[in-house]
């Protein structure tokens, strides 16, 4: 039943752009408009995304700038792009009007340099155009480069009668109040409250009687990952931005966090899969090869590697051929071992759940790994020896399966563990790197174990 609405959701998706389409080919503005205003700008963004760049400028220049600066926001970042370029800077400027300032920023800092000058000029709310500025200055990967200056701030001084007046003005700027900072006369925060928390007050009493001192904040030049860890360890829906003498400069919201945290992860998967910078399918094949290579000659120096490994054990093929056929599987086995356990200490080391020394760690898993590898290698000895009826090679087999499930568990933990604290991303761990080291570890222990029990 859920396939078939599923389905049904496609063909009406599909009918309403087709609809669009032709409303725009014959230019009816009434009804385009009619028909737009009942979707959510989010919706509209979608249906952006799907028609032909033309349309899709029409359609930004038909509505209001209310409702297309937030469909900027939720189109697609290349579509964007090749919208911008198509519009003035006075129309750029417009759209941006009507937007938080740290959407704002984010929208202007896509444009070339020579553009971004030309559209602040043309931003005719001079206090909006100074924000927008201040948060051009920092880098989009820390604090400041996230935060809107948009928030609601009392002072410690005023009454809660006085304070409730004040703030009708502020909040109609802020899409929504999660908090109210207070600042000191020099505009240090010390405190906050909630809406509640003023409401309930009595009128005469000071917002200092009745604020909050301890607040949560981050620093204007905090890393945004850490500003993430902050907020999603305490469930923060939004956390002030501070600079280092305690001045309010924004807030940083949750909606915000959330787009890093998925970048994060797509980033995380790339390298994971070997793609080292941050591209898209759409992307030329010169980018692509770009990303890509490195890794896959990394595997290829790898692969080399194995095969040197293996001709210097040629003697043990001559004699026990039956060792060259249980290769990849040895292989195979230390590149998934070690691909799980670096994959569970990358998680732990994003989520902040690594505790302990490294010594431990690596104990725990060399006990983990050994355990594993035990019952593995019983099965695999059990059936190398009902096969080929050498109890020898099945040992020589299986021991050496159990040896290179625990070194490929130590290499897998320790690796991520070493990156991180050398402050390289521990996530380049769980892709290549660390399934071509223990191919290479792997087939070494294999071909030295097995050398050992048979008396090659």
């Amino acid at each position: 039943m859920e396939e078939t609405q599923d389905n049904i959701q496609f063909q009406l998706t599909d009918e309403l752009i087709e609809k669009v389409e032709i409303l725009v080919e014959d230019q009816n503005d009434k009804e385009l408009k009619s028909l737009l205003n009942e979707y959510h700008h989010a919706d509209i963004a979608e249906i952006l995304d799907e028609l032909d760049l033309e349309d899709a400028i029409y359609l930004i220049k038909l509505l209001d700038s209310e409702t297309t600066s937030d469909i900027l926001m939720e189109l697609d970042e290349d579509n964007r792009e090749k919208i911008l370029q198509n519009l003035s800077a006075k129309e750029i400027a417009e759209e941006v009007e009507e937007l938080d300032t740290d959407d704002a920023a984010d929208i202007i800092a896509e444009l070339p340099e020579e553009r971004q000058g030309a559209v602040i000029s043309q931003i005719e709310d001079e206090e909006h155009r100074a924000e927008i500025q201040e948060l051009l200055a920092y880098d989009e990967d820390v604090a400041g480069g996230l935060m809107a200056k948009e928030l609601v701030k009392v002072y410690e001084t005023w009454t809660v009668a006085g304070c409730l007046r004040r703030i009708r003005g502020q909040a109609k700027d802020v899409t929504r109040v999660h908090s109210i900072y207070v600042v000191d006369k020099q505009e240090k925060l010390i405190g906050r409250l909630s809406l509640k928390d003023l409401i309930v007050a009595k009128s005469e009493q000071k917002i200092a009687d009745i604020a909050k001192d301890n607040v949560d904040y981050v620093n204007v030049k905090d890393d945004a990952e850490d500003v993430a860890k902050v907020m999603a360890k305490y469930d923060l829906e939004a956390i002030p931005v501070v600079d280092d003498n305690q001045t309010l400069l924004g807030r940083i919201t949750i909606d915000d966090i959330v787009d890093v945290l998925k970048e994060e992860a797509d980033k995380d998967y790339q390298l994971a899969a070997g793609i080292t910078q941050d591209v898209e399918a759409d992307d030329s094949i010169l980018q692509l090869t770009r990303a890509r290579l490195p890794w896959l000659f990394l595997g290829l120096v790898g692969g080399v590697g194995a095969f040197l490994i293996m001709e210097g054990f040629q003697e043990a093929f001559n004699k026990y051929a039956v060792l060259f056929f249980f290769t990849p599987l040895i292989a195979a086995m230390a590149g998934n071992v070690g691909v799980q356990s670096s994959a569970i200490i990358v998680q732990g080391l994003a989520n902040d759940d690594v505790k302990g020394s490294v010594n431990s760690r690596l104990i725990k898993e060399m006990l983990l790994a050994a355990l594993n590898g035990t019952i593995l290698a019983l099965f695999l000895f059990l059936f190398v020896w009902a096969t080929k009826g050498d109890f020898n090679t099945a040992l020589a087999i299986s021991a050496s399966l159990i040896a290179v499930i625990i070194v490929a568990g130590l290499i897998g933990t320790f690796v991520p563990l070493f990156l991180d604290k050398r402050g390289i991303d521990p996530a380049i761990a769980t892709g290549p790197f660390i399934t071509t080291s223990n191919d290479i570890f792997g087939i070494l222990i294999y071909f030295w174990i097995a050398k050992m029990i048979l008396g090659i």
